[in-house]
């Protein structure tokens, strides 16, 4: 039997992971992180009452409930405060990807450097063979190579391995999910057997540090603590300070363009857009006009009809494969261009630079830089090959 770490959450996922492993004779040890939240936003909450925002990954109620959880199951637990890397990793590039007129996915960075870097580091400091989440992915040996392959889980509703690609040799080699196996109904009948009161939990889908999911308010008060905080710096420190970490960017406003570059009006700044956005625009068109390009260099909106958003080819920045070999040709794969979409049949040819082309067989809609691309294949087609963020 193995010492186990289980990445806690409050939830129902990790929760029935937890008690799985415990079952299985496995040494079992809870350990929960602490992340950084906005300070000082209140909210309204569905029962009416204004409370602090808190981050959902990690609030006083799923303390508590990773703390009843445990106790149940009789393993030891542990909250661990990872704020400041949190912050630092996470939120900032978070903001900064937005103000640049990218769209980033913040749980590709997290799971990246967080959950498998540093709560790993954590695992194997003590002396755990395995890092468990109640992620719905599977791992396990290539029969051939040895190697360690992610798999998608087997509910289709639920896979989360799109999130996960960016795992190496090392953390796949010591990363265990026991619920790649399992649909999420099948989880929550498992949980309610037990007795655990998660079992009926509602599992959030939103941005974990971004109050009511509304992340243009979260970069006007993100901004605005930045400007405050630089405020405050003594004279003669900002300077010094800033060579090691610049001063946060601030959206500007800028034009706004069709695609012949006629200037049709301004925008308020690209981090309150995203491609495909047709709403919000404050512009008046005979037909709908949608978001096609965040042209940074430019600080302009590039806007226009609905069918040019359909894309056939596209690159990928900071290509990762899982195996840890970078092909040297061509490759067929099956491409998934955001979290939710279905996979599409493609040409991925490797470039220099941890890059990549992509040539779909069949136009896509909307594909949104700062977003992954994820690609799949393998005997059964069901291997994530790699990745990268779509540039």
């Amino acid at each position: 039997m193995a010492r186990i770490v289980v990445a806690m959450s409050g939830g129902v996922d990790s929760s029935v992971a937890a008690a799985l492993l415990k079952e299985q004779g496995h040494e079992v040890i809870g350990m929960m992180l602490r992340l950084w939240s906005e300070p000082g936003v209140i909210e309204a909450e569905d029962d009416g009452v204004e409370r602090v925002v808190q981050n959902k990954c990690c609030s006083l109620e799923s303390v508590d409930d990773a703390r009843r959880v445990a106790r149940m199951l009789d393993i030891p637990f542990y909250l661990v405060n990872v704020e400041q890397e949190f912050k630092e990793r996470i939120v900032d590039s978070f903001y900064e990807d937005y103000v640049a007129g990218r769209t980033p996915n913040p749980c590709l960075t997290c799971n990246r450097h967080i959950r498998f870097t540093v709560l790993l580091n954590k695992a194997l400091a003590l002396e755990a063979d395995y890092l468990a989440t109640g992620h719905y992915v599977r791992v396990d040996d290539h029969p051939q190579t040895g190697r360690r392959r992610l798999r998608r889980g087997l509910d289709p509703d639920k896979d989360q391995s799109y999130v996960l690609h960016v795992l190496n040799q090392h953390q796949l080699g010591h990363a265990c999910f026991p619920l790649g196996g399992y649909t999420k109904p099948q989880v929550r009948a498992m949980a309610a057997e037990r007795g655990m009161n998660v079992a009926t939990k509602a599992e959030s889908q939103e941005i974990c540090f971004v109050a009511q999911n509304d992340y243009r308010g979260f970069i006007d008060r993100y901004a605005a603590s930045k400007q405050e905080d630089d405020a405050l710096m003594p004279a003669g420190v900002t300077a010094a300070a800033t060579a090691a970490q610049p001063l946060i960017t601030i959206p500007r406003p800028g034009p706004i363009y069709d695609q012949q570059g006629k200037l049709l009006g301004r925008h308020r700044g690209l981090a309150y857009y995203t491609i495909g956005q047709r709403k919000g625009l404050g512009l008046t068109s005979p037909a709908p006009l949608h978001v096609l390009k965040l042209d940074a260099d430019q600080n302009a909106l590039i806007v226009g009809p609905a069918t040019a958003l359909d894309q056939q080819e596209f690159t990928i920045g900071k290509m990762h494969y899982t195996t840890g070999d970078v092909p040297t040709a061509p490759f067929e794969a099956l491409v998934r261009v955001r979290y939710k979409a279905p996979e599409q049949p493609a040409l991925v040819t490797p470039l220099e630079g941890q890059r990549a082309r992509v040539q779909l067989v069949h136009p896509q809609r909307a594909i949104t830089p700062g977003q992954a691309a994820v690609l799949y294949g393998g005997e059964d087609g069901d291997e994530v090959l790699g990745g990268g963020i779509i540039e």
